[in-house]
């Protein structure tokens, strides 16, 4: 099997993805040394938690839009251009004189930011059709992802040893100018633009086959509740770090630079935990520990302390989101598949949403750690709601019966019916439009 790197094209998309993450890692880590700039210790937690949300209405509202707008025309001059103005928009933020100019400028980046991911991912599906090389390719493409939580601290920390705080924003735009530059030395497969099913009808299947499915009613309410927490940790990192630590708010990248060390250390330990646990106990444990670890922020670690706390933040995120895909992926048939992602982008995001202006109006109100203590009781609570939900399966599915279906039916054949009774993984498609016992409409 051909490793995905070894193709020189992949390997310099791969490269443009990785530069292009940084960018928007570094320019996170510069938002949040902004807000507290302004904001200080009493509003910086609302003011970044304002601008996060704003990032959520833009992938909610702009994405569909842009993915719409865009298909039509050549992937490479597209995203080139995405990350052009991405660029300008972040050098813009260095100049910027009050918390307002830079939440709109904020507004704009994520706007063009929400059209990248879709085109970018289906430059790799069309550059290794390959199905097994695909897969690696993905997988780097993941991994990726949770690189930049690791590095962008990291160059933020170093880089603020020789720049002030406001100059990372010339950094991050920097960044995005050599993505521009592995983009445009890429050689693109040719693609042909396909009509697709409109949003505004993938969407609804795909929310009513997530809704009338319990498992993924419990996978977003267990993803909510660790969105409660994870808000605090992403919003009042940065407050937490200037009103606690000698070194003030120049120890917030080393926070979340651990934080990135521990969601990549689980990330690659969930798939065995996997084979030795179901999905639905490892996110429990996920969201648990998180919570547990969350109430150790009231009694005010030193800086070894806290380090290994947030390690400990990033390890539990992972044990929560890391399975998401792969329940999603056996709640759904392939035709129903991507509507049913879709649908969970949209809830997921309408959740971060709800979350984040949340954590930064409490971290305002009260101070950020009884903010946090309040956070993870609500997230016990949203998890004990998602134990009634999404109740334990058989691993051979569930048993139900067909008597609308004519005896010797394709499906019945298929899993072995005596009479129209038999067993398999449940999920809802057009043979099985409701959830056994459920008698919604």
């Amino acid at each position: 099997m051909n490793h995905p790197l070894r193709n020189p094209q992949f390997r310099r998309l791969f490269a443009a993805q990785i530069l292009s993450l940084t960018g928007v890692g570094i320019l996170t880590v510069s938002l949040a040394l902004s807000a507290y700039d302004f904001g200080g210790i009493s509003l910086g937690g609302a003011m970044l938690g304002g601008i996060l949300a704003l990032k959520m209405v833009a992938y909610v509202l702009v994405s569909p839009v842009a993915e719409a707008a865009l298909s039509r025309y050549p992937r490479r001059p597209v995203l080139a251009m995405i990350d052009l103005v991405r660029m300008g928009v972040v050098a813009l933020m260095a100049l910027a004189v009050g918390p307002w100019q830079v939440a709109g400028l904020a507004f704009v980046f994520f706007a063009f930011a929400s059209g990248f991911t879709p085109l970018f991912q289906s430059v790799i599906a069309d550059m290794i059709p390959d199905e097994a090389e695909y897969a690696r390719a993905l997988a780097l493409s993941r991994l990726a992802y949770t690189l930049e939580s690791i590095l962008s601290p990291v160059i933020a920390a170093l880089a603020l040893n020789l720049i002030a705080p406001g100059q990372l924003f010339f950094l991050a735009s920097l960044s995005f100018a050599g993505s521009i530059a592995m983009l445009m030395l890429t050689r693109f497969p040719a693609h042909v633009a396909t009509a697709k099913t409109p949003f505004r009808q993938r969407l609804p299947r795909g929310l009513r086959i997530y809704l009338r499915t319990p498992r993924l009613r419990g996978l977003w309410l267990m993803q909510f509740a660790l969105s409660l927490m994870m808000a605090w940790v992403l919003v009042n990192s940065v407050i937490y770090a200037g009103a606690h630590f000698d070194t003030g708010v120049e120890f917030y990248p080393r926070l979340m630079t651990c934080y990135g060390l521990g969601a990549a250390a689980l990330a690659l330990l969930v798939p065995r935990l996997l084979d030795h646990a179901s999905e639905r106990r490892i996110m429990t444990l996920g969201v648990v520990i998180f919570a547990a670890l969350g109430a150790l922020v009231l009694l005010s670690p030193g800086e070894t302390g806290a380090l290994v706390l947030w390690f400990g933040f990033g390890a539990a995120s992972s044990l929560v989101l890391t399975p998401g895909g792969l329940i999603i992926t056996r709640s759904s048939t392939p035709e129903n598949r991507p509507a049913v992602f879709a649908a969970q982008f949209a809830l997921s995001h309408a959740g971060w949403l709800l979350a984040y202006p949340a954590a930064g109006l409490l971290g305002a109100a009260v101070g950020p750690a009884p903010a946090m203590a309040g956070l993870c009781i609500a997230a016990l609570l949203t998890l004990v709601l998602a134990a009634r939900v999404w109740v334990a399966e058989p691993p051979a599915g569930l048993v139900h019966e067909h008597p609308e279906l004519p005896e010797g039916h394709p499906h019945l054949r298929e899993h072995h019916a005596q009479g129209h009774r038999h067993r398999h993984r449940y999920f809802i498609d057009d043979l099985h439009p409701h959830w056994p016992g459920s008698t919604t409409a």
